[in-house]
């Protein structure tokens, strides 16, 4: 099976920089910094698509600006200290892998970010496919998994998404792609539930029952 993963929020725990970095960032350029909960419903977003859904009513020299300003921020808290995997992240992945199943990645952050951090945590050469959102679309647009199941060769059934957000479920459920939701990333549960996952996951590992069931 193909197992494709989004990033932030469901392997890594990084709601908690990406808010700090956007309230800072904006800060940095004059412009009055959002509440907590406005920036975690735009992660999983590609980072122009996320900035305009946060400051719909602002020029594109904006922001750019903005978003210059978030790199900037977002590159100096990861250096301090690269966001953690979530508890049982990697020992999942492990047996995923070692069971045969092709393991891959579908985030809205850079490419450019997504190979920082994946050489940072010495695992760029674990996962057997990746696609970010300024080589392909942002979520919710399909293209990213599309791409992927070409990649592979394989049916929409012979895969599955699982992610944090609406936007990980809705392009999935565009494409009719099986998806499991995970309850403790960046948009509450009962957000997720309309889309109808397999399952939602409180704790990473519990995705080894689920592959157990399907083979």
């Amino acid at each position: 099976m193909l197992f494709i993963f989004d990033w932030d929020g469901t392997l890594s725990d990084s709601k908690a920089k990406i808010t700090t970095a956007m309230q800072l960032a904006a800060q940095d350029i004059g412009w009055s910094p959002l509440e907590d909960y406005l920036i975690h419903n735009i992660i999983g977003l590609g980072l122009p698509e996320a900035i305009h859904q946060l400051y719909p009513d602002t020029d594109l020299s904006g922001r750019q600006c903005l978003r210059d300003a978030y790199a900037s921020r977002f590159l100096s808290l990861d250096e301090t200290r690269p966001s953690d995997f979530f508890p049982g992240v990697i020992d999942t992945l492990d047996r995923l892998k070692a069971n045969g199943h092709a393991l891959t990645i579908a985030t809205g952050k850079s490419r450019k970010g997504l190979d920082r951090i994946l050489s940072v945590l010495g695992v760029a050469d674990f996962f057997h496919a990746t696609r970010c959102a300024d080589e392909t679309a942002s979520k919710p647009d399909p293209l990213m998994l599309e791409e992927l199941l070409n990649e592979f060769g394989v049916a929409p059934d012979q895969a599955v998404m699982i992610g944090d957000t609406e936007y990980d479920m809705e392009m999935a459920r565009r494409i009719n792609m099986p998806r499991i939701a995970v309850s403790y990333g960046a948009h509450h549960v009962d957000r997720l539930y309309s889309y109808q996952p397999e399952l939602c996951l409180d704790q990473f590992d519990q995705l080894l029952s689920w592959e157990k069931l399907v083979g």
